[in-house]
């Protein structure tokens, strides 16, 4: 149903915007629902609020209702269910999220140590759940946590809600009406990729939505980040892990419209990215799928591949990663740490990598394949810069030794097969051999 107003009225509501005052609307509900309306609200409706001081109930609700309407004719998608938002400080939402890493380590927390450490991005003195919850506590904006409920993250002194962060979650509300968020999720790679699409719709979404507050739309002022910062040790080779389908979704997902509008967004749902080099190359898409390796147990003497049930114990890592491996060990040096196309991670077509263990000591095997034998060699040649940088001493051809009381204090062994290229990765020299014979 179209829907008029007058000029005079709208020109005076304009000039009360941001005013202490009360809220125009709920208007007259449509016959039915329909695209840009949601809960009494038109997506252009003006709002008389002063957001400085946060808002009242009354003024989230309005504000709320008339994102979703703007999201709506943004994306072309209809809520079919209200969305509730909730507000909370940083410091309830670090104490909130303090718990989930304070865990004593499982079998899988072991696993994936090895996952990380293989990427040279969590050393040895470290563990993953530091570094994740480092991340997450001081970067984290926002979250949708299922069954039409989402909670945002403010780092004013009085919380606020950022029109930004709020469509963005929006979006994923979205998603969960229409598609939900299964698919591609069985890797470090396979869960990037997957969120490259999700993450990469949100964001993309956001972008307009704040390109139409700059030009057209009437829209809540964005509140002061205030003074939240990472820690002086923030682990900026994990972010930048983390934050790859934020940065690399929103352009892989604007190549699907400008190749079939909305729909072919939406059909991707039902046939999601696989791996992060098909968000990365979005020319990839979907044609180039990653090769599955099947990597072969060549282990003996007490050293074994890790144990799950229902769970692989294999992982793969996929270009984004390392990618972020390269960065953050000095071998890229002239690109952003969110560039992540880089020649020696380019023509990555597959991996695996395989965590070992023997007692309470640890290892893995990590084989990828490329896309030729030039591209595995400029692997080799950047992986070796990364040992290098590390302290590692080429032992003999293709086995390193990192010494002790480095980080990454441990044995490699690196060669190439043609477009494979095997890495084993044990404590002591010796044990190479017993990892992979």
């Amino acid at each position: 149903m179209a829907r008029t107003r007058s000029l005079v009225a709208l020109a005076f509501l304009v000039v009360l915007s941001g005013c202490v005052g009360g809220i125009l609307g709920p208007q007259e509900d449509p016959d039915d629902d329909t695209l840009g309306w949601e809960n009494g609200y038109w997506y252009d409706d003006p709002l008389s609020i002063d957001e400085r001081d946060g808002l009242n109930e009354t003024e989230r609700e309005a504000v709320v209702a008339r994102t979703m309407a703007r999201v709506e004719v943004i994306r072309g998608l209809e809520f079919t269910e209200s969305v509730s938002v909730t507000l909370i400080s940083r410091e309830e939402y670090r104490s909130r999220r303090g718990s989930d890493w304070a865990n004593e380590p499982t079998d899988y927390d072991r696993w994936n140590e090895q996952v990380w450490e293989g990427l040279f991005l969590v050393s040895e003195d470290a563990t993953v759940s530091d570094a994740f919850g480092d991340v997450y506590g001081s970067a984290v904006q926002g979250y949708y946590s299922g069954g039409g409920e989402i909670t945002l993250v403010s780092d004013s002194a009085t919380p606020m809600v950022d029109r930004t962060t709020l469509s963005h979650e929006l979006v994923h509300a979205l998603q969960d009406q229409h598609f939900g968020f299964g698919g591609g999720r069985d890797s470090q790679d396979g869960d990037l990729a997957a969120d490259g699409l999700t993450e990469g719709d949100a964001n993309y979404v956001e972008q307009l939505y704040e390109s139409r507050c700059q030009a057209e739309w009437d829209c809540i002022a964005r509140p002061d980040r205030g003074t939240s910062s990472a820690p002086a040790d923030f682990n900026r080779g994990v972010f930048s892990v983390i934050y790859q389908p934020y940065a690399e979704g929103p352009l892989f997902v604007e190549t699907l419209r400008d190749r079939g509008g909305w729909e072919a967004v939406n059909d991707a749902y039902d046939d999601v990215p696989q791996s992060t080099e098909q968000v990365i190359h979005p020319e990839d898409y979907p044609d180039d799928r990653p090769v599955e390796l099947d990597v072969p147990d060549r282990s003996s003497g007490g050293w074994e591949r890790f144990s799950f049930d229902n769970r692989p114990n294999a992982d793969t890592v996929g270009e984004a990663s390392i990618y972020a491996m390269l960065w953050a060990n000095g071998v890229v040096t002239d690109q952003s740490p969110y560039a992540y196309a880089f020649p020696a991670s380019t023509g990555w077509a597959g991996d695996s990598l395989i965590p070992y263990q023997n007692g309470d000591e640890y290892g893995y095997v990590w084989v990828t394949e490329w896309e030729s034998e030039a591209d595995a060699r400029e692997f080799v040649d950047a992986y070796r810069q990364v040992l290098e940088a590390n302290g590692a001493v080429e032992r003999a051809g293709g086995v390193y030794r990192i010494p002790e009381g480095e980080p990454f204090a441990d044995a490699f062994r690196v060669t190439q097969s043609g477009t494979q290229v095997k890495i084993v990765n044990a404590p002591s020299l010796g044990a190479l051999g017993r990892i992979d014979g």
